[in-house]
């Protein structure tokens, strides 16, 4: 499975974008997919997280009320339109998808087992 982000970009505080991950190689039926963020310095952190079928959603308190998750199985991909964003949204983005094991909870990287490579969000103030 090779998951391919895209949508990153230099933006101005207050402005949006929409991050896209598309996977390829195989379907992710039963797999929730996963945003993560690293700024320059930081620990990779949990942003948002979504089921297959879309009735799970989670988001990290620092994004909650602004981002927005949202998946099409029929594409394989996930979005995360980000809005009212702030200079400390600047990083690396990251997609992953992982299934539920209950060993890892939805936040920890570990629970994800495929990554895409990255991509720079920046935001200037």
């Amino acid at each position: 499975v090779q998951l391919q982000a895209s949508g990153g970009g230099l933006v101005q505080a207050g402005g949006s974008l929409r991050l896209s991950c598309a996977a390829s190689g195989r379907t992710l039926n039963d797999y929730y997919m996963g945003w993560f963020r690293q700024a320059p310095g930081k620990e990779r952190e949990f942003v948002s997280v979504i089921s297959w079928s879309g009735g799970t959603i989670y988001y990290a308190d620092s994004v909650k009320g602004r981002f927005i998750i949202s998946r099409d199985n029929a594409k394989n991909t996930v979005y995360l339109q980000m809005n009212s964003l702030k200079s400390t949204d600047t990083a690396v983005y990251y997609c992953a998808a992982g299934q539920y094991t209950g060993v890892y909870g939805y936040n920890s990287p570990p629970f994800y087992k495929y990554w895409g490579q990255g991509t720079l969000v920046t935001v200037s103030s």
